[in-house]
This record gives C-alpha cells, structure tokens and sequence, in this order.
C-alpha cells in the first residue's frame, strides 16, 4: 500500500500543551533541548504552559510548531512498525510554516539548520507584520470564485495599501484571505451579501502570503544562500507551485517566495489524491490537514499523530 505523509500542521495550530506527549519519549523530548540552545529560550516551557498570547508570537509559534512536528515524527517512529511506515513514505508536504518541516524530513537540511531558518523566518515575519497593519481570516462555504469576487469588492472601497487577496487555498468552501486591516474588516462587512457561512479570524500577527511579507524576503533570501541544502531523498511539493523541486538552489528561490505566494493546499491535496493517496499521516499540533483532506477524498486514510 502507497503511504504518503501529508505535511504537519498550519499556521495558527498551535495550543497551550503541546509537546507534553513527547517528553515521554527521549529522542523527541531532546528536540526540545536542543531547540533551546538554537533559540536562546525554554521552547518547551512556553509550549507546555503558555501563555497562550505568547505562545501566538509567530517568533514563537512557528519554531514550537516546527520542533513539534518533528517530535510527532519521533513519535511515529518509536511505534511498532513505525521506522517501516517512515521508510515507505514516497512523497511529503507541508503546508505554510510544514514545508521546513517537510524538507527535513526528507533529509534537505537538518533539523538543526532547519529551526534556525525558522526562528529567521518568524522573525523576519513578525518584523514584517509590525511594519503595517494587516490580518488574516478564513471565509467558510464560498467557493474559490465567489471568495474572489467578494475580495474584488472589498478592494474596490479601499485604499491600495489595505488591499486583500486570498492567500491560502485550503480546500473547497475554505479559503484565507489576507490584506489590510481595514481591506479583511471590508471582507467581514460584505460576506453576508455572498452568503458566506462563516468567518473566522486567523490567530497570525499578518497578512501572511501576500506583499505584506516583501520586507522578510531578503533575510530569508541571505539566511538561505548560507545554508547547506541537499536533493530530498523523497519529493517535497511546494506551497508555491504545488510541484516537487529537486534542486537545491530552486528549492532556496522557491523557500523565499513563499511567504509572499499563496499557497496552493487545494491543488497539492487534489494532486496527491489523483495519484493515488491510500494512506497519509499528519505529524504535529491540530487536526485541520486531515480534515481537509477527507474534505477532498472521504475515502482517504489519513492518521493524525500529535505531540
């Protein structure tokens, strides 16, 4: 049976609590110890025990979300049979902040170089996002059109620098949409008028994936080049594109685009179900991937395993 994993968990996944399984297992807890050293603070106090607006720092969130991920994959790997399951893994995917994650699991830098990119890329963000005002909300039960043309709308009463655009394509009737403050409050004012059944506002400090996160590119882009990337060992599907990228310096190019693109969740769920998806995992805090993909396949065998 095809075994594939299905990335580890979104931006704005993280809960007060997470990482408390793992301490059970040494070689995930020592991820945490290590992770200290790279990041200067006790990781593991702040996920275990919060608080919860701290723990919502993106200069937090993403290396505890990161490091927990890869203790979920410790997890995994500590079952019986599990080392089989992580062997027989042909093809990974992250989505947002999951792609590090992804990349090292399939062995394109280390852990190590992969927390410290991610510790750059939350703060280089969280700069970002300090820069201008901007926010992030989901729109539920609209297709990719509609959400679209309620975002045409929206710009059309607002200034050019609170302009929003959807920014994450998760599945069919959930998309994200980023922008100005005053851009996703238009959104929110307007979504009854195109019968959107639900909207809800992401726990991120920006508009994440859109231009809002031009001033993190080019840390991103130096810290990158300094770093050592090989060819993964199984295939990485971008957010970017929604393809794989063998190559180490596309990889890099393709790493720092990212935070500016959409990402393309929909299309890299689609794509691995119509080739064939009998059975993924989702290693790391919350359970929004599996659901979105038992959204697009009801058929798909996807486990979530936490930390």
């Amino acid at each position: 049976m095809t075994k594939k994993r299905v990335g580890d968990a979104l931006m704005g996944a993280q809960a007060v609590g997470m990482g408390k399984d793992a301490q059970n297992l040494p070689t995930a807890a020592d991820l945490y110890k290590k992770a200290n050293d790279i990041l200067g603070f006790d990781l593991l106090d702040i996920c275990i025990n919060g608080p919860k607006e701290k723990l919502d720092s993106t200069i937090i969130s993403q290396p505890a979300i990161y490091v927990t991920s890869l203790a979920a994959v410790e997890l995994l790997r500590a079952r019986d049979g599990g080392q089989q399951i992580i062997d027989s893994v042909d093809v990974t995917c992250g989505l947002s902040l999951g792609e590090y994650t992804a990349l090292a699991f399939s062995g394109a830098f280390s852990s190590e170089d992969g927390l410290k990119l991610v510790k750059l890329r939350g703060e280089a963000m969280q700069e970002a996002a300090d820069a201008a005002k901007s926010a992030m909300i989901s729109v539920i039960g609209l297709d990719s059109e509609k959400v679209q043309q309620l975002c045409d709308t929206a710009n059309q009463e607002i200034d050019e620098a609170n302009k929003v655009q959807i920014a994450n394509y998760l599945c069919p009737g959930n998309y994200a949409v980023s922008g100005g403050v005053k851009g996703v409050e238009a959104v929110e004012a307007k979504a009854n008028s195109f019968k959107a059944r639900m909207m809800v506002r992401l726990v991120v400090a920006g508009a994440f994936h859109t231009r809002f996160m031009e001033p993190a590119v080019s840390r991103l882009e130096a810290a990158l080049a300094a770093t050592e990337i090989r060819t993964p060992k199984i295939p990485v599907i971008s957010n970017v594109d929604a393809q794989p990228h063998a190559d180490p310096d596309r990889i890099k190019k393709i790493l720092a685009r990212q935070v500016t693109s959409p990402v393309q969740w929909e299309t890299t769920v689609k794509t691995l179900v119509t080739k064939g998806l009998k059975k993924g995992y989702e290693l790391g805090p919350g359970k929004v991937i599996a659901g979105i993909v038992k959204r697009i396949d009801k058929s798909a065998d996807i486990e979530n395993i936490g930390a």
